[in-house]
């Protein structure tokens, strides 16, 4: 995955991210996620979108496993930003993490696996 130089780039502690048409894309960095960085990024998000929901395209990478007040907080901000999350990673990370923040309950919002960019694209179009 190569980060764009055609477009406006925002970095953020834990992910990069670009718009591809009405598609926000996140270039996922490997750290360990805390509810400081997941605030950040939230307010992050919310600049880069003008505080709108968005379908979000996620490059996931390892990073640490978050604790489960962190957890529980990132559940609970993806319905303030993202519309629905297509994640494309190595076979196993998206399932692992997936399985991970939603042990309990289901996601709050569409989140669907991939491998291929195109049908994750496609996928995601209908929650622009």
């Amino acid at each position: 995955m190569n980060v764009p130089t055609d477009r406006p780039v925002f970095k953020g502690e834990i992910a990069t991210y670009w718009f591809d048409g009405d598609i926000l894309v996140s270039f996922s960095n490997s750290v360990k996620r805390t509810v400081a960085n997941i605030s950040g990024n939230v307010a992050l998000v919310k600049q880069i979108t003008g505080n709108k929901r968005v379908p979000l395209l996620i490059y996931l990478k390892n990073s640490p496993m978050p604790d489960k007040e962190t957890r529980k907080f990132s559940t609970e901000q993806l319905p303030n930003i993202y519309s629905a999350i297509a994640m494309i990673s190595k076979p196993g990370l998206a399932k692992f993490i997936m399985d991970l923040l939603f042990k309990f309950n289901p996601p709050p919002i569409p989140m669907k696996n991939f491998i291929d960019e195109k049908e994750a694209k496609a996928w995601l179009k209908q929650y622009t």
